[in-house]
């Protein structure tokens, strides 16, 4: 277990976790400075001193150099209020060099070593000729960083669709990561306007309750789907996560009637009934193998084919005299009607033809006749 100090560096940021000295007690709310990898900082207490797992931790901690006096109360607010005039001066700069990019917020350090501009901007600026002109009019050194959408938001702040303000600028120090799938798991309508904040992103407040509609899912029969019920078998047209109820369509065929009931899971399940969404999962699932496996045979019997077809495509080139070069090369001549070559020593007279066919060279003197099959003599009796 390791003793810390979590601080602030601006309201609604991330808390950073500080070694503090022993003989020194700090109040929630009140200014510290701290060493930070830019350099002296000044920051704002939120938990004065607590003991943290060394797991959670990036070990070891900066330390809290002291805390914050007068002085460095004055400073501090001095640099805020500077603030609005700097990031005047910065726009009219970026509008004479004419660069398409937008300012968004700026900070000075501490010690007044330097200042930092946020922007946005759909593309890279080259910004050199601003950096030099700004360091000469501030007098120190000039940092542009560019963020994205949902970091200026997060710096400039507003009221999200809800009527609140927005969670990344006041509740949330971390951005975390939003997809459309929890959208869809909470049965929420996917209509972008609707589910997107001030960014044009997704809203982050769709994460909060995610884990809950995530195992309430489960519990839950898929709308579509049929099931029995204590009046009869029907469809479900509507599942209220919230409630955990289930809204039934029930078709009577007899009296050509159709209802609409709610039921509780508990009286599903009480009734033993409510398990056909369950094993319509299952058969789901045997489903998919089944689409799997069909896939999979589909894919060999496609390589089969292509294999089959490569074959016959060399036999039929070596009908059409595709090994010719070979047999001129062996001095066998022109090939067979069935397209095969005649043997290598076809030339020497010593060899007939093989498949009884054929015009080719034999004999001494090298001269060409035609072979016509025909019938094979018995050997004459030696007695």
């Amino acid at each position: 277990m390791a003793t810390i100090t979590a601080v602030v560096f601006k309201e609604g940021g991330k808390t950073y976790y500080f070694a503090p000295k022993e003989n020194e007690e700090y109040k929630v709310g009140e200014g510290v400075i701290v060493e930070t990898s830019r350099g002296i900082e000044y920051a704002t207490v939120t938990v004065a001193r607590a003991e943290v797992d060394d797991g959670m931790l990036v070990l070891p901690l900066k330390p809290v150099i002291r805390a914050a006096t007068p002085r460095d109360d004055e400073t501090h607010r001095r640099n805020i209020e500077r603030r609005p005039e700097a990031m005047k001066t910065v726009r009219e700069k970026i509008e004479k060099h004419n660069l398409e990019m937008k300012l968004i917020d700026c900070e000075f350090a501490f010690d007044g070593s330097k200042a930092v501009f946020y922007y946005s901007a759909p593309q890279r600026v080259d910004f050199r000729e601003l950096v030099k002109e700004l360091s000469s009019c501030f007098r120190m050194r000039i940092e542009l960083r560019q963020v994205g959408i949902r970091d200026e938001i997060k710096l400039i702040g507003g009221i999200s669709p809800c009527g609140r303000e927005c969670c990344c600028s006041s509740c949330m120090p971390d951005v975390k990561k939003v997809s459309i799938k929890m959208a869809k798991t909470q049965g929420l309508s996917l209509n972008p306007q609707k589910i997107s904040g001030l960014c044009g992103r997704l809203m982050c407040c769709l994460g909060y309750e995610n884990d809950y509609y995530a195992e309430t899912c489960k519990q839950m029969p898929k709308i579509g789907s049929e099931l029995s019920t204590p009046e009869g078998v029907g469809t479900v047209v509507n599942v209220n996560m919230l409630k955990m109820q289930v809204r039934v369509r029930i078709e009577d065929k007899t009296r050509d009637i159709v209802s609409y009931k709610d039921f509780t899971v508990e009286e599903l399940n009480g009734d033993g009934r409510a398990d056909n969404y369950e094993e319509a999962d299952e058969d789901n699932g045997i489903k998919d193998v089944i689409s799997e496996k069909i896939r999979e045979e589909a894919v060999q019997d496609g390589a089969e084919n292509r294999k089959n077809g490569n074959r016959n495509k060399r036999k039929k080139k070596n009908r059409n005299g595709g090994n010719t070069p070979r047999a001129a090369q062996s001095g066998a001549g022109s090939e067979n009607k069935h397209g095969e070559r005649p043997p290598k020593n076809a030339g020497n007279g010593q060899n007939k033809p093989q498949n009884g066919g054929g015009n080719f060279r034999s004999g001494k003197n090298g001269k060409r006749k035609d072979e016509r099959p025909r019938k094979k003599e018995e050997p004459a009796n030696k007695n």
